[in-house]
């Protein structure tokens, strides 16, 4: 028997997940350091449907999280943060700040 699998799943259902606060980010996890030329060639990526890499989770009951909380069973993000966030960044039009929060953006014209 095999210690993971592997699935395809579409970005519309990964943002659900995000959405449901299904996915989580670890401690562990450098902070967000993405360019916006990295978030634009990611999303030119995802529009003309060339692969961007495996996302990488796990599911365990007690991992810290950025936050300062605990998963309670979230699927872990171990890799993929960076295009996630940047996904979720880009689609809600807000800017990441802190430990991956999502702030509104503020036009200062």
């Amino acid at each position: 028997m095999s210690n993971y699998q592997v699935n395809n799943t579409n970005i519309n259902a990964l943002i659900s997940w995000i959405e449901q606060d299904i996915v989580a980010i670890p401690e562990i996890q450098r902070p967000f350091v993405w360019k916006s030329s990295k978030v634009r060639d990611l999303l030119d990526s995802l529009y003309n449907d060339y692969p961007v890499g495996y996302i990488i989770t796990w599911q365990n009951p007690d991992t810290r999280l950025k936050d300062g909380t605990v998963s309670h069973g979230k699927k872990i993000l171990i890799d993929g943060q960076q295009r996630v966030t940047a996904i979720m960044a880009a689609i809600s039009g807000k800017e990441v700040v802190g430990n991956f929060r999502l702030i509104e953006c503020v036009d200062s014209h």
